[in-house]
């Protein structure tokens, strides 16, 4: 089930599998889905498997070590949600940060992948490492 890294933080509501299933997400409020993370009905018959669906980002890069740390930094001050890399940063597409980034002397572009960020020191982890048994089908007419 693609789903992109804000669906991934909605436990409850309506989806969609990658073959057109309709799903119902009734999931304990123990943090985000991530990628791998299976999903089973209640009497086990299937599972989905979830995929973090590719979305919109901006690759941050910059000529030093150091300088790249003042950009997580200062993106971090505003509670962005970042994916760290050896030598990059990625984060969700905004014209607003792209322009605060390039005026740093940041070398910023734009891509489409999945985005899996950073959970948080305080987010406690993730908890889905147990299958869950809580989506429910309905098949749509």
């Amino acid at each position: 089930m693609p789903l992109t890294a804000e669906d991934r933080t909605v436990l409850r509501g309506r989806r969609r599998s990658h073959c057109g299933r309709s799903l119902l997400l009734q999931l304990p409020r123990e943090g985000a889905l991530q990628p791998g993370d299976r999903l089973f009905d209640q009497s086990r018959s299937w599972e989905v498997v979830v995929i973090a669906a590719p979305e919109p980002l901006l690759r941050v890069q910059a000529d030093s070590v150091l300088e790249l740390l003042q950009a997580a930094y200062h993106l971090g001050n505003r509670h962005v949600a970042l994916e760290f890399h050896d030598g990059d940063l990625l984060l969700l597409a905004d014209s607003v940060l792209e322009a605060m980034l390039r005026s740093r002397g940041l070398h910023v572009s734009a891509c489409e992948r999945p985005f899996v960020p950073e959970g948080g020191a305080y987010g406690g982890g993730h908890s889905h490492a147990h299958s869950h048994s809580h989506a429910h089908s309905h098949e749509t007419p």
